[in-house]
């Protein structure tokens, strides 16, 4: 069973206010998101938490199905220099992992996190998980999972668009799952 009330205790005490739970059962996981991430970004093939390094999209459904809770963590964020994202993702999913960690500590030994952007924990990253040097705090994003972000967090009320402003407001999202 889900210490919820303790779980968003260790949330809050990292500084992260805006969340909701989720049944995983509402997770959308699509063949497509895998595409995009194999035809339109620059860190498939090239990130050890990125496709093809993460399970194959069947692989993904069957790890959902496996949580009864997730908790959606929010971080909208804008920035007058777009340069500036990557460290600030870095260190926000610095601190998601100790979130992980803290969770994981209180017996709920199946947590596991999904990071809001590709890892970026170190600056040069190994194209395979064999050459990751930061295996125990690495986490896929929820795309390099074949999450359909846009339709599930849309389903519990959090804004998310496409930007067509390096400027505009972003909406990041982390998944925690808990069980």
């Amino acid at each position: 069973m889900v210490d919820k009330p303790r779980v968003e205790a260790i949330v809050r005490a990292h500084g992260v206010t805006d969340f909701k739970w989720i049944d995983p059962k509402a997770i959308v996981v699509a063949q497509w998101v895998r595409l995009k991430c194999e035809f339109g970004c620059r860190h498939y093939g090239h990130n050890a938490t990125c496709p093809p390094n993460t399970p194959t999209v069947e692989e993904c459904r069957r790890f959902f199905a496996e949580y009864t809770s997730a908790l959606v963590l929010h971080f909208p964020k804008a920035f007058t220099d777009p340069d500036e994202r990557h460290a600030w993702t870095r260190e926000v999913n610095l601190a998601l992992s100790k979130v992980e960690r803290e969770v994981f500590l209180t017996g709920h030994h199946r947590a596991f996190l999904l990071f809001m952007d590709s890892c970026g924990i170190c600056a040069e990253c190994g194209a395979t998980r064999a050459e990751c040097k930061e295996p125990r705090i690495a986490r896929p994003t929820p795309e390099g999972m074949a999450m359909d972000v846009f339709t599930t967090v849309r389903q519990i009320g959090y804004p998310i668009e496409v930007l067509t402003e390096p400027t505009a407001t972003m909406n990041r999202y982390a998944f925690l799952m808990v069980e």
